[in-house]
Formats: C-alpha cells, structure tokens, sequence
C-alpha cells in the first residue's frame, strides 16, 4: 500500500476521506469470514454472482446472461483507476429486459478490487442488487451508459462488519433514459462511495442518494457529482445521514449545467441527524449553472431528533429508545423508498432496523 498514491486530506474533494481506514483494511489478514454466502442473497429469482475476496466464486453463482471478463480500468480516478482484472459484465439488447441480477462482494480481509460494466441498448430494462459483506478493503469500479429510453435499477447495500468499502460509478446516460442508485451504508466499515454522472441525452434522468448510518468511530462519506449537457434533463439527489456516538458522515453533492443544457430540472436535498452532541454530519452541495432556463435547488439541514415528537410518542406508552427508532426510522425511509422492487426496499429497511437496534 506504501507505494501507491494515495488521496489526501488536504486536496478538497477528499477533506473528509478516512484513508487510514482505508490502509489499515488493505493491511489486514485474511481470515475465515464464518458468513454463509447463500444467506447475503435475497430471495428472489434472476442471476447471481459471488465475488470472495475479488475473485469469482462459480459454486454459489448462476450468471445467466452476465460475463465474468477481464477489465482494464479506463478512469483518471484514484481509487477506481485500480479496479482492473477480473470483473463482470453485461450487455442487454434492444427492448430486453434482465432484472434481479444479485452480485455479492464477500472479504476476508486485506484488498480486493473488481471493475463492473453495465450496457444498456434502446429501451432496455435492468435492475441490480449489489450486497458488501465481510471485511477487508473492497475497491470497485462500474462504467454504466445507457442508450435512448434505457432504464437501470440499481440498489447497494454495504453491510460489511469492518474494513472499507470504496464505489467508483462512472455513468452516462442518453436521450430519454433514467438511471435510480440508492445506496445504504448500515455497517460498520468506512466508506467512499463516489459518482460521476453525465446526462447527455434529451430528457435524461439521473438519481443518486440513499442513506448512511455511522456509530462509534466510523467515517462514512459519498461524493457524487451529475453533470447536464443536453436539454430537458433532470437529477436527483436524495441523501440522509445519522450520526451516533462519535462517528462522522459526509455528503457532498454537486450539479453542473452546461451552456446550451436549457430546461435542466435539479434538485438536491442533503439532511443529518445526530443521535448524539458528539457525532459530526457534514453536508456540501454545489450548483453551478450556465443555462438560464433551468429550474435547479438544494437544501442541507442538519439537527437532532424533534423533542416534541419524542415528547408525544412517549405521551402515548412509548418508551423512550422506541420512539427515537420510530422517528428515526421515518427519517431514513424517504430515501430508501426510491427503491423500486418492494422485496429489495424491504431487505434495506431490515438492514437499517437492525442498525437502529444496536445503535440507540
């Protein structure tokens, strides 16, 4: 890990990147992970991909149309620019449609790194459900493009005990298209997760959100940044945060609008909660625009938890680590309900239960 060229604090974009945690997950050996692959699959029918340590396992796999191919990293990005080797892959045609694609990502310590490629023709339909589980350092890397009309599901879920999780999507999306990622971060590793998102089709759609949940000592972060160069597009970006004990979660989110991208609808809403005084959520949106007919916003809030709604559950037979779960739970669920298969935002609404029930 020494020899590699690392991001620093001090350069802007990675103020708030915990690269010692990074290091100290690369560094860590190897153990049993005592995780029975078969339970991280949801139950429910379409193609299945098991990565152990970065390597693809085919006893627990049925990739159907999916390729396990050797990739080269095609990104000027830090971390992403090391996921190369062997990676999956998938090209849906005209008009086809490949949905419930699961791909875990299992560690046992030390790095692992996997590059993914995701193609989508004219009015393709995919959905995929990506599950980080174990420890270790997981880097990943996922090219997307989707063609005219094309429409992508994607749903991540990082539920690793320790270590990192770092996420690379790069993603282009044409002419009347749409692509939703949201992403739940509910373990209790670090993590990156970074997007870089090109609308350049009239009428293209992008979402990227989801929520991160920290406790202890934890540092999670996701910096996405979506970028409008044709008319009439539109971008979300949905993210929630809870911060407990003296943990950190980091929201960067940032709009670009091209000159000539007129018609450009965006919206930012990046909201905290801390559970306690001595956690810390930073949040940063930025919009820079150079069209002027565009409709473009964002919001940041941070704050705890409303007393008088404490107050009010307790008032009816509540106790009180109920009602600060029921609330907090409400705070959680409007960005995992942009999940749009109900047995999937089930599964991440369970995860973040169960982080609820040890953190508070």
């Amino acid at each position: 890990m020494t020899a590699l060229a690392l991001p620093t604090p001090r350069m802007e974009e990675w103020r708030w990147a915990d690269m010692a945690a990074l290091k100290a997950a690369a560094d860590s050996p190897r153990a049993d992970a005592a995780i029975d692959p078969a339970t991280l699959f949801l139950d429910i029918e379409g193609p299945r991909l098991l990565f152990v340590d970065g390597r693809f396992e085919p006893a627990h796999s049925k990739p159907g149309p999916v390729q396990v191919t050797q990739q080269v990293a095609i990104t000027d990005h830090p971390l992403g620019s090391l996921a190369e080797g062997e990676g999956w892959s998938l090209h849906i045609g005209p008009k086809h449609a490949v949905t419930a694609i699961q791909i875990v990502h299992l560690g046992t310590g030390g790095e692992s790194h996997v590059p993914g490629r995701l193609m989508l023709d004219e009015d393709a339909v995919a959905s995929v459900i990506e599950t980080y589980a174990g420890s270790g350092w997981a880097n990943r890397l996922t090219t997307l493009c989707l063609k005219r009309g094309a429409r992508l599901m994607r749903s991540v879920r990082l539920v690793q005990s320790d270590g990192f999780v770092s996420l690379r999507d790069e993603a282009e999306v044409g002419e009347a298209a749409s692509l939703v990622s949201i992403f739940l971060g509910a373990g209790g590793m670090g993590s990156r997760i970074d997007g870089s998102l090109l609308i350049n089709g009239k009428g293209g759609f992008a979402e990227m959100g989801g929520a991160l949940l920290t406790s202890g000592s934890q540092k999670q972060e996701a910096a996405v940044a979506v970028r409008h160069e044709d008319i009439e597009g539109t971008s979300r970006q949905l993210w929630r945060a809870v911060a407990a004990d003296k943990s950190a979660a980091s929201l960067a989110a940032r709009v670009e609008v091209a000159r000539g991208a007129q018609q450009t609808d965006g919206e930012q809403s990046l909201r905290g909660l801390l559970l306690q005084r001595t956690a810390t959520v930073n949040l940063k949106p930025e919009l820079e625009i150079f069209a002027d007919d565009v409709k473009c916003a964002h919001g940041a809030t941070v704050g705890e938890l409303d007393r008088q709604a404490l107050f009010y559950l307790q008032s009816r037979g509540i106790d009180p680590a109920r009602a600060q779960a029921l609330l907090t739970r409400a705070f959680v669920a409007d960005a995992l309900a942009r999940i749009g298969e109900e047995a999937v935002r089930e599964a991440f609404a369970a995860d973040a239960d169960r982080w609820l029930d040890t953190a508070l």
